[in-house]
């Protein structure tokens, strides 16, 4: 496909508040498969979604991420100024919650990076430690996030992410535009989408909060094994 083809075969709409490319046929209009269309937050990205026709609104409707008066859907950020306590963790946490500690660690940024996430419901623990190749240190904690939001399963019960990562929190909570990453952080905000309570909490790092420290050994781990 040439670009004057490609260039033809989409247009810009706006889904939930961002422009997005919609597929269309020759004539403009838009070109609907088993009830959905195709969209793209950006034309040379890789994956794609696909909506239905009548969540799609006009370009112009499309509001800058920045002048937002709310939050995005289904997240919250609580800022902490001071190493938290575990006490003080579990005080503001709602019942039969899932808690996620995720870190990522870039060893030149950019270089040889990894992630780290230890998920707890209960008494259960999973860790996960996977080096994900040549990254920045803010695509690592991004990828992290993600990577802890498409391995659950369960998207009714309250989920709390502790991060100290600033970056990725105001990315995530406040709806910043993203001026790199974009596709990175498009792809966390669909899937924070599907969940009915998911909250990130602002963590100091290296502050003695054990959890926070086994995701940052996870992810530095992670370096190490891919250099041996």
């Amino acid at each position: 496909m040439n670009d004057k083809h490609q260039a033809d075969s989409w247009k810009r709409m706006s889904f939930k508040s961002n422009k997005v490319w919609v597929e269309t046929d020759a004539k403009g209009n838009l070109l609907v498969e088993k009830g959905k269309v195709l969209i793209k937050y950006n034309l040379k990205q890789d994956y794609e979604y696909r909506v239905k026709p009548e969540s799609l609104k006009p370009e112009d409707q499309a509001i800058p991420a920045r002048k937002k008066s709310t939050p995005l859907k289904s997240s919250l950020k609580l800022q902490v100024d001071k190493p938290l306590k575990e006490q003080d963790i579990e005080t503001d946490l709602p019942d039969n919650c899932i808690k996620i500690y995720t870190d990522g660690a870039s060893s030149g940024n950019p270089g040889p990076s990894g992630i780290g996430i230890l998920f707890i419901y209960g008494e259960n623990k999973k860790k996960i430690s996977k080096y994900i190749g040549t990254a920045t240190n803010n695509i690592a904690e991004l990828t992290a996030i993600k990577v802890a939001l498409e391995e659950l399963k369960r998207v009714d019960l309250p989920v709390r992410i502790f991060s100290d990562s600033s970056y990725s929190i105001g990315l995530l909570t406040k709806n910043w535009k993203p001026k790199k990453n974009q596709e990175l952080v498009f792809k966390i905000r669909a899937l924070m989408d599907r969940f009915c309570d998911l909250a990130f909490i602002k963590v100091k790092g290296h502050s003695g909060i054990k959890e926070n420290e086994v995701a940052d050994f996870l992810a530095t781990s992670a370096i190490k094994k891919d250099l041996l």
